[in-house]
């Protein structure tokens, strides 16, 4: 197995089923911030307390009825509160052929991380 660039990590056997490649959320801002798209799968009242100014949203139940609104030819990061619904719905664009990877440790990773929360009214920088 090919080694993952740092700030990325992949299940020891990345064929399993139930498991996706989760990045960094340190990496993630970066990169989101450099153009990579960022679905955040959170319910609406998450969303309006603070979301990824960049972020595209599209709360988990939605996703299967919205792909199309999704990239096919870039790798997409998925983020949630924590990360635990951003996996499932990176498992689920995995296997629906889009380039999906999990932010690892959601929302509270990313602010931790240097990233950018907006609300309805305000941004907070880090």
């Amino acid at each position: 197995m090919v080694s993952p660039l740092a700030g990325y990590s992949v299940p020891m056997d990345d064929t399993a089923a139930g498991s996706a490649p989760e990045i960094a959320a340190e990496l993630a801002v970066k990169l989101v911030r450099d153009g990579t798209p960022l679905i955040d799968v959170r319910e609406p009242s998450e969303w309006d307390a603070g979301h990824a100014p960049d972020a595209h949203w599209i709360p988990l139940g939605q996703l299967e009825s919205r792909l199309s609104e999704l990239p096919r030819d870039t790798e997409i990061f998925v983020i949630c509160q924590s990360g635990a619904r951003s996996e499932r719905a990176a498992r689920a664009l995995r296997e629906a052929e889009f380039i999906a990877v999990s932010v690892s440790g959601g929302m509270v990773a990313w602010q931790a991380g240097g990233g950018e929360v907006e609300s309805k009214s305000e941004t907070y920088p880090n």
